[in-house]
């Protein structure tokens, strides 16, 4: 099976063999440790959903580029008149709303602006659901108009 022992071997024949042993320890080790690797599905799991949600994330910060350039694009191909009309539009709009949240504090009984503090929950918490209920008033508002 093996061949037997020579006794007439030297000294750097058996440390050739030690070094040699040492090798194929290492290599083994290394085997060991790539089949455990192989053998752990929940880490190349783990590795693989890392890897997906960086890609994700890359392309994800890509096309927010994109449409960021393709804004810029637009605003700068508007006429300077539309754009400041639009620019003011918007501060009015602004105003407006303010102006109004302050009359609401001022004016509204308490009873009134719970109810109404309520309902805001609701449809930030919700908003399907206060999709629906636009939806129902617009159709009573123009089936009154008919």
């Amino acid at each position: 099976m093996s061949e037997p022992i020579d006794e007439g071997r030297t000294a750097s024949d058996a440390e050739e063999l030690r070094e040699q042993v040492e090798r194929t320890r290492h290599e083994l080790g290394r085997t060991v440790e790539a089949l455990a690797d192989k053998a752990d599905v929940k880490a190349r799991g783990r590795a693989k959903a890392a890897e997906v949600k960086d890609r994700a994330a890359h392309t994800a910060g890509e096309w927010r580029h994109k449409a960021a350039e393709g804004a810029a694009r637009l605003r700068d191909g508007l006429p300077g008149t539309v754009t400041e009309k639009a620019s003011r539009a918007t501060g009015q709009a602004r105003a407006t709303a303010a102006k109004a949240g302050h009359v609401w504090d001022e004016k509204a009984p308490d009873p009134v602006r719970a109810k109404a503090a309520q309902a805001t929950r609701v449809a930030w918490r919700y908003p399907a659901l206060l999709a629906a209920a636009a939806a129902a008033a617009v159709w009573l508002v123009r089936r009154r108009r008919r």
